[in-house]
């Protein structure tokens, strides 16, 4: 093994370790990320809180993609990294995971505790009643409004909508909330615009403050809604180690850095560090 991941052994050995991850740790999930070596460029412009409870023609086709993208989200299994990660809390080794990704992966996976950043597309929320309700009853009602709605998608991404001309959304019909009647529903994920609620961002910088070490998997932290908690842990003098394939906004900070792929690193990181346990059950992003 390289200088790199021998360091990495001792750092995350050290315990108390808060893992940060991002896209890159669901790519061999089958879920794509937007940067790094299994990357996808966004071909369309992301779609903001405020376009979506303002105009019903993109909130149509918001739904119309993300109708089609669920499919695959919620058939992802986890991965050996995400595997690797619930071992490596098993063995008493992290003080807690943040996550920036949206597919429930890591609690799948056997890891407790997650703290979702951005939220969590298994959930649907209504913006009027304040109810949520289950993904899988909101797609049931959605294939039932829409019969034969059967758009062949180009590309999937990986916030869980795919692309898809403006014709083939014609006609496609959303849903009101189920509890409440009429109410707006919305995925329960924090949007472009909107900002992650102030009391989860205040339990994450808890759990950095409180680290041993901060250990990025899969983050190129070019958005500061992850990177923020890099430069928190560099000011207080907390150990930064990153794990991704390819540069990162926070490599200056790090201490230990592996480009490397995540499922096999992690493996290996695991095997040196968790004490030998039974195989962990394993289910989809949706506990099924």
């Amino acid at each position: 093994m390289s200088d790199a991941f021998e360091a990495l052994v001792r750092l995350v050995g050290a315990g108390g370790v808060v893992v940060l991850s991002g896209a890159g740790l669901s790519t061999e999930s089958g879920i794509p990320d937007y940067r790094g070596p299994s990357g996808v460029a966004r071909r369309h412009t992301p779609m903001t809180y405020q376009t979506f409870v303002g105009d019903a023609a993109a909130r149509r086709r918001y739904w119309a993609r993300s109708h089609l993208g669920w499919r695959m989200i919620s058939g992802a299994a986890p991965n050996d990294g995400h595997r690797a990660v619930a071992r490596l809390q098993r063995a008493g080794l992290l003080g807690g995971i943040i996550t920036q990704n949206v597919d429930g992966l890591h609690s799948a996976a056997g890891a407790t505790g997650v703290v979702e950043l951005h939220g969590r597309l298994a959930e649907v929320v209504c913006l009027d009643c304040g109810n949520t309700t289950g993904r899988d009853e909101v797609h049931r009602r959605l294939t039932e409004a829409n019969p034969g709605f059967d758009a062949r998608a180009a590309r999937v991404n990986p916030d869980g909508d795919v692309e898809l001309p403006d014709e083939a959304v014609a006609g496609f019909r959303t849903v009101d909330c189920g509890i409440c009647g009429t109410g707006m529903v919305k995925p329960d994920v924090v949007f472009f615009g909107e900002t992650v609620p102030a009391p989860r961002v205040a339990r994450c910088f808890a759990l950095v403050d409180g680290a041993g070490a901060l250990l990025v998997l899969g983050s190129s932290l070019t958005v500061m809604s992850g990177r923020r908690f890099v430069l928190r842990a560099a000011r207080r003098g907390i150990p930064v180690g990153i794990v991704n394939q390819g540069v990162t906004r926070g490599d200056g900070y790090a201490s230990v850095r592996v480009d490397a792929p995540l499922g096999a690193t992690l493996t290996a990181l695991a095997g040196r560090l968790a004490a030998a346990e039974p195989a962990a059950v394993v289910t989809s992003a949706t506990g099924g």
